[in-house]
């Protein structure tokens, strides 16, 4: 089951938050080759967002290779898909968590603080509902 966070506050269009995100689950392995991705109706939803921006996330996924739809057999993930080595996903993460840094810093947040937050939105993500997202 695809598990995706959508933030309407950081200015980053959902369809994309949605293509981001399933780029990092196939390039981690999370989505492996040949899987059948929700249909696009059923991840609406789930997300509570118009079925149209799904839509447009996976016409972007299909054109960049990453999916494959087949009229009657649903969307899957690329055989070939677009994975990641550990070295190559730990950079994604590291320059995510250097931004992090800086603008806790610019806001006056220690690492401390940082960390509480993350154990915070750590504790939500698991325990809430499997499959749904959680808006902010």
């Amino acid at each position: 089951m695809i598990k995706i966070h959508i933030s309407t506050k950081d200015g980053v269009p959902i369809f994309q938050q949605i293509v981001t995100q399933i780029k990092h689950m196939v390039a981690s392995g999370r989505l492996a080759p040949g899987e059948i991705v929700p249909p696009i109706r059923v991840l609406a939803e789930q997300l509570l967002i118009n079925p149209n921006t799904v839509a447009r996330a996976y016409k972007e996924l299909e054109s960049e290779g990453i999916f494959i739809s087949r009229q009657g057999s649903g969307t899957r993930v690329a055989e070939k898909g677009s994975t990641l080595d550990y070295a190559e996903r730990l950079q994604v993460l590291t320059e995510r968590v250097e931004s992090l840094l800086v603008e806790a810093d610019q806001l006056d947040f220690t690492v401390e603080d940082i960390i509480e937050l993350i154990r915070q939105k750590n504790k939500l993500f698991y325990t809430s509902e499997r499959g749904k997202n959680i808006n902010d």
